[in-house]
């Protein structure tokens, strides 16, 4: 080697610990500044901040990549903002009025709420729909099927994951035969929901020659700034008329009659009526933010008749101009509880807020029942969620786990009439870094239905005690306090 090369290369070696440490130290200081300045969750902040400055330089770098709201800045010039504003029509009748006044009458708890939706949604409640409870990808899947083989005009899809496997095998063949019947068909997956099976099913849907697009691909370098920005949406409208929404990803783990690999539980709806249009108005915007095209007219926005006696409005949420709508929704709704509230959920890390709004629900009267998985399918959110379990149960929750399969269920029922049902899981992740959807809806009928099915799932479930939680070996609420460390990143 050339001397004078390994005299300059010796001199970069000395250099090297000064650079790095000046780099540590500009990179944490940045970290500080910016999330002192933008973070609104402190516990998110400080736990950024520690990063930073205990990992150098890689922890400033995870910051760059994983914690800046890059969507919010820029959802503007993505074109994410008003691509559509598709209010349904909706004419008062006067019996319509009559039973408006008569629930306002007994109901005026709710009063409060029905305003809260109005104000963070900018949107009506919307009468006169149908809302049908569909259990595991195995009610859910021939109805959404069926819906797509009677396809007249045009089809719409979204979903977190779609696998290729027998249960993706068959929306694939369904989807294609609509294609070639001359249907208009749209599909999109996200850019890391779709790497879950091999081959992608976004590969072999363009040369089925279906129209899909992956939201916020994320394997070019330049692309990974939004690589924790997941569109986590599920939504299938068909002939803008008939729409499913839920948790329900598309996978054959869903359907338990396959007897799968790794089973799970899950809840899907079919919905009809008026609120189908906010569903069509969310896969609208996204498609446009992701392929530049607008979805526009009757082709996609028919006009909707009445088709039950559910009232509901469509509740998005992201990292975008519907920050926190989700959790300030849960907030108003816990505020306004007088009997019972009732939550499912996959993932239990929510912040510190809404912990503190349960434990005040509770020490009001109000029962207070939650319900987890036993055994998580991520290990560190399963030892994450125990320690935050033990300062609720003190409070009088009544927290349960169910056995398996794993219940990727998402349910929130208040007072017997009010229900959330969607995609959004009670963390972090969704609450504050997914896309997600939700309906909130107002009637009793559905709210018994759900709470029929939370009836039988806690007829199965194991009663956590604060004896259980107290009496765990050293080793293991050492890993679960570690663990709960994390609960800004999981």
């Amino acid at each position: 080697m050339d001397p004078l090369l390994r005299e300059l290369m010796d001199d970069a070696r000395a250099l090297w610990p000064t650079i790095a440490s000046i780099l540590h130290v500009l990179g944490a200081c940045a970290v500080t500044v910016h999330a002192i300045l933008r973070k609104k969750e402190k516990k998110s902040a400080i736990a950024w901040i520690g990063l930073s400055w205990l990992s150098p330089i890689i922890g400033s770098i995870a910051y760059l990549v994983l914690g800046i709201n890059r969507i919010e800045r820029k959802a503007v010039s993505l074109g994410l903002l008003n691509v559509w504003d598709h209010d349904p029509s909706q004419e008062l009748t006067s019996e319509d009025q009559r039973l408006i006044h008569h629930a306002k009458l007994e109901h005026q708890n709710f009063l409060g709420l029905v305003e809260l939706g109005s104000q963070l949604t900018r949107k009506p409640l919307l009468l006169g729909n149908a809302i049908t409870p569909l259990i595991n990808g195995d009610a859910a899947y021939p109805e959404m099927l069926a819906a797509i083989d009677s396809a007249q005009v045009s089809i719409t899809l979204n979903s977190y994951i779609f696998d290729s496997d027998r249960a993706g095998d068959q929306f694939l063949t369904a989807l294609t035969n609509a294609q070639q019947r001359g249907i208009k068909v749209r599909v999109m997956i996200d850019g890391v929901g779709s790497r879950y099976s091999k081959p992608s099913m976004v590969g072999r849907l363009k040369k089925a020659g279906i129209n899909v697009a992956e939201f916020l691909p994320s394997r070019a370098p330049w692309s990974m700034a939004f690589a924790n920005l997941r569109n986590h949406r599920k939504i299938l409208v068909v002939d803008g008329t008939i729409g499913f929404t839920g948790g329900t990803n598309i996978r054959e783990g869903h359907c338990l009659n396959l007897q799968p690999d790794f089973p799970v539980a899950c809840l899907h709806f079919k919905v009809q009526g008026p609120v189908v249009a906010e569903l069509q108005e969310a896969f609208a915007i996204d498609w446009a933010f992701t392929t530049q095209e607008t979805l526009v007219g009757p082709t996609w926005f028919p006009d909707l008749e009445r088709h039950g006696k559910v009232v509901a409005r469509g509740v998005p949420d992201g990292p975008d101009e519907d920050l926190n709508k989700i959790n300030e929704i849960i907030l108003g709704a816990l505020s306004i509880a007088r009997e019972h509230v009732r939550i499912v959920t996959p993932y239990f890390l929510p912040a510190d807020s809404i912990l503190d709004a349960l434990a005040v629900t509770a020490m009001r009267g109000v029962t207070v029942e939650i319900l987890l998985p036993s055994k998580n399918n991520i290990a560190i959110m399963n030892w994450a969620m125990v320690p935050q379990l033990q300062h609720l149960i003190k409070k009088g929750i009544h927290i349960y786990s169910s056995p398996a399969p794993f219940d990727h269920t998402k349910l929130f029922v208040v007072d017997h009439l009010w229900s959330l049902i969607g995609s959004t899981n009670w963390d972090a992740r969704s609450m504050r870094l997914n896309f997600e959807y939700n309906l909130e809806c107002y009637d009793a009928t559905l709210a018994r239905q759900l709470d029929t099915i939370i009836d039988q799932k806690l007829a199965n479930a194991t009663r956590i005690t604060l004896d259980q939680i107290q009496h765990r070996p050293l080793p293991i609420k050492l890993r679960d306090g570690a663990a709960q460390l994390f609960a800004p990143y999981l």
